[in-house]
């Protein structure tokens, strides 16, 4: 390997890549920070500088190690597990009233907000509903906030639940999937803005390889085991 090519590797590990969905708040905040130095105190200003930091930081989008074994879930986002419960999924998706083992996530403004898919298969129905504000870490807020659901059904017919719930703070949810489309573990969906929480909802009889109050990584640690193998060690794909 060439000292460029070596270079560019180091590079790569320091600078961390921005979600394009960042790229319009962070100039906002730039454009602020400039004029409060320019026709301000300068105090003001180097407050600007620590928010427009804190913006970049935000909307950092790391590449994932993400497990390719055939069965398994990973967490749609980074942050820490706040519940596990049975509940019904959103009646939006019109999947019935039988209740899933739901395990939530909660994300507060310091993880990164960028969703992953937790499975392949194909996306059967996806719907957006409005709703509150309500503080993501209360158990109504899966009820009541503002979410986008997605029915995920695999190749041999299990169906899976996640969702993108709005919280306190985050007031905007985007969520690139469509009807019909094909999709990897681990691949981008998404994000939320500004805090927020994602539901998984498992198939019936999978038990969660997770407990309350461990933290998550998004696309890397695995939720649950579809098929309850144990084949040696895990191969993962940078994604």
């Amino acid at each position: 390997m060439s000292r460029k090519e070596k270079n560019m590797d180091t590079l790569k590990s320091v600078v961390v890549p921005i979600n394009p969905e960042g790229h319009r708040f962070i100039a906002i905040f730039a454009a602020v920070t400039l004029a409060l130095f320019l026709f301000t105190w300068p105090f003001l200003g180097w407050i600007g500088v620590v928010l427009t930091l804190w913006c970049v930081y935000f909307f950092r989008d790391p590449n994932r190690n993400v497990p390719t074994r055939e069965g398994l879930i990973v967490s749609p986002a980074d942050g820490v597990v706040q519940l596990i419960e049975r509940a019904v999924p959103p009646e939006e998706l019109g999947m019935g009233s039988d209740a899933m083992l739901r395990v939530s996530v909660f994300l507060n403004v310091f993880n990164v907000h960028v969703n992953r898919v937790p499975l392949g298969g194909s996306i059967v129905r996806q719907v957006y509903r409005p709703g509150k504000f309500l503080n993501a870490a209360l158990d109504k807020a899966s009820e009541e906030n503002e979410r986008h659901a997605v029915h995920l059904r695999t190749d041999d017919g299990k169906d899976v639940v996640f969702v993108q719930i709005a919280g306190l703070v985050a007031r905007r949810i985007v969520c690139y999937l469509t009807d019909g489309q094909q999709v990897r573990t681990g691949e981008r969906f998404g994000l939320i803005r500004f805090g927020s929480r994602t539901d998984i909802y498992l198939p019936e009889g999978v038990e969660p390889l997770v407990g309350l109050g461990q933290n998550m990584v998004g696309g890397e640690t695995i939720i649950a085991d579809l098929k309850g193998e144990n084949d040696g060690p895990m191969p993962v794909e940078v994604r």
